[in-house]
């Protein structure tokens, strides 16, 4: 089956443990689940709105080891936008995305175009944190990219989170907003209005 161009992929990273899922099971189901099952890879598929029609938020979420490097490479390539997960009761996992990020670099180049966000999960367990939210910015800073703390567990910024991962795209207009009472003839007109154009 071939890929769809209107396909937009979003791939998530960090450590073990860190809440990877939990964050995009909250945003694509809405649940929370408790219990910790470690992630080879998934991939989840929302609708959302880009460039005016309707396309297909795919986000991959990835494992929390590194004994896929082959896996995380082409999840890198494919990838149109990386969110970065580290819980903030846990320094390591934040150290653990350095490694992760030059690869990004690496495979895509020119980073600063492309959507990042580095994530602070976990930001309800308080009396547990190992990085100050301070750090998180300073890191962001450092890498160029946005930063957010978010829990899967309350609920706290996971929308919002997604929604600005999409308006950092400059490539082409992406949004959450998904407006469902358009008549077919409407539909059509915007779908060969919102075509891309490759420069």
């Amino acid at each position: 089956m071939p890929e769809q161009s209107n396909d937009y992929r979003v791939v998530v990273f960090g450590a073990g443990g860190v809440g990877k899922s939990s964050l995009v099971l909250r945003f694509v189901k809405g649940t929370f689940r408790e219990s910790y099952i470690p992630t080879v890879e998934d991939t989840y598929r929302q609708v959302i709105s880009c460039d005016k029609s309707i396309c297909t938020l795919q986000i991959t979420d990835t494992t929390g080891s590194h004994q896929f490097p082959a896996m995380q490479r082409l999840s890198i390539s494919k990838g149109h936008a990386f969110i970065l997960v580290f819980s903030i009761t846990s320094r390591q996992s934040l150290e653990e995305l350095k490694p992760i990020f030059e690869q990004v670099c690496q495979i895509k180049g020119d980073v600063e175009s492309i959507p990042i966000m580095l994530v602070g999960n976990k930001c309800d367990e308080t009396q547990n944190r190992e990085v100050e939210t301070s750090d998180g910015e300073a890191m962001a800073k450092k890498w160029k990219c946005a930063f957010m703390e978010t829990s899967a567990k309350t609920n706290h910024n996971v929308k919002e989170l997604f929604q600005e991962l999409l308006n950092l795209e400059k490539r082409r207009t992406v949004s959450l907003q998904i407006d469902g009472k358009k008549n077919k003839q409407q539909k059509r007109k915007e779908k060969l209005k919102g075509k891309c154009v490759v420069m």
